[in-house]
């Protein structure tokens, strides 16, 4: 086989498929949350340039260094600031809150911004025993999850006059609503009730295939949806060279070794090596915890992410970039545009 047709031949096994961002809204260690969103809203501007599909805020309480708890009016923030990419929640943690709060949230997002909402859902609390229960003190938890996604589908569905309690504003407006999950049951539950479905690679690589498999195998067709719709979480970090990336990537191993210690979660600094920072057990920790880390050039990047998507089939990938540099984290945007696997909206 000749050159030209062996470079034909790997043109035509890469993928390409929309990419979107998942943002925490994490405080650089000295900077105020202000200073912190207006880099998110930044962020989210240069995404819309470069044509990512969505942006997504996630919800955490009672963590310093992350920003992201009022996670609905980040979301409004957001999309105030941009014009055209999908602003949405990654997501909502659904047993924080009663079902008709979040769709009178989501529905007047969406009047605000029509057809640009989507509405994720987890069924993790994203904080402590403690601040959960501070959060909702009836004492419902993930056991009342199913419940709830159907009562939110009812809620922002067709007005029910017969029905005491509406969302008003919700009802109507039909928000997309998206099942998160890191384990096999939300990808039953998605496949269940026909809802798109995001697994969180990006913190729990391990069970991505067999959770992606499930889900396409048990899907059935909603009114939402009428085909299995799956994104992958991943984190990455593009640099302009390896070596770079190596070293940008240092400021993620301190973040996640300082979740494993229950420490503060402030972005820090990258270092030049971890030697001395952490053991062994936590180096291999940190390291299995980013096991779908996509790292370096467009280049490497390129051939790590058609290693990917041929393991495992997916119709979007939203990626979390954390960096401490809110100029090299719009840059590394730039390089993932630059993917052949990126497919812009």
């Amino acid at each position: 086989m000749g050159a030209c047709c062996l470079l034909d031949l790997e043109c035509a096994v890469t993928k390409s498929v929309p990419f979107s961002l998942l943002e925490l809204a994490s405080v650089r260690e000295g900077d105020t949350v202000g200073e912190t969103l207006a880099n998110s809203v930044a962020y989210a501007r240069h995404a819309e340039s470069l044509g990512f599909q969505r942006f997504w805020l996630a919800e955490h309480h009672n963590m310093q260094g992350i920003s992201s708890a009022a996670t609905s009016v980040l979301i409004g923030h957001i999309a105030g600031a941009t014009e055209s990419i999908r602003v949405g929640s990654g997501g909502v943690m659904l047993p924080n809150h009663p079902p008709l709060v979040i769709a009178e949230q989501f529905g007047t997002l969406e009047s605000l911004y029509p057809h640009r909402i989507d509405l994720g859902l987890g069924r993790a609390p994203g904080t402590d025993p403690m601040t959960s229960r501070a959060l909702r003190r009836e004492g419902l938890g993930a056991e009342q999850f199913p419940q709830d996604v159907a009562e939110l589908q009812r809620l922002l569905g067709p007005l029910d006059a017969s029905r005491a309690v509406n969302a008003i504003p919700g009802a109507g407006t039909e928000v997309p609503i998206w099942l998160l999950g890191s384990s096999l049951y939300s990808a039953q539950l998605a496949a269940q009730r026909g809802l798109p479905y995001a697994f969180a690679g990006h913190f729990a690589p391990r069970l991505y295939r067999e959770a992606l498999r499930i889900y396409r195998d048990q899907f059935q067709p909603s009114a939402q949806l009428d085909r299995p719709y799956a994104m992958l979480t991943v984190p990455a970090v593009p640099a302009d060279s390896d070596v770079e990336a190596q070293c940008l990537t240092t400021t993620s191993y301190q973040r996640i070794l300082a979740l494993f210690r229950g420490q503060p979660l402030w972005m820090k600094p990258p270092v030049k090596s971890m030697d001395g920072l952490w053991n062994p057990q936590e180096e291999a920790g940190v390291k299995d915890f980013l096991g779908l880390q996509l790292l370096g050039t467009t280049e490497s990047i390129q051939k790590q992410l058609d290693q990917l998507l041929e393991s495992v089939e997916v119709d979007e990938l939203m990626v979390t970039v954390d960096l401490h540099d809110p100029v090299k984290r719009r840059h590394a945007l730039d390089i993932l545009a630059a993917l052949p696997q990126f497919q812009a909206v």
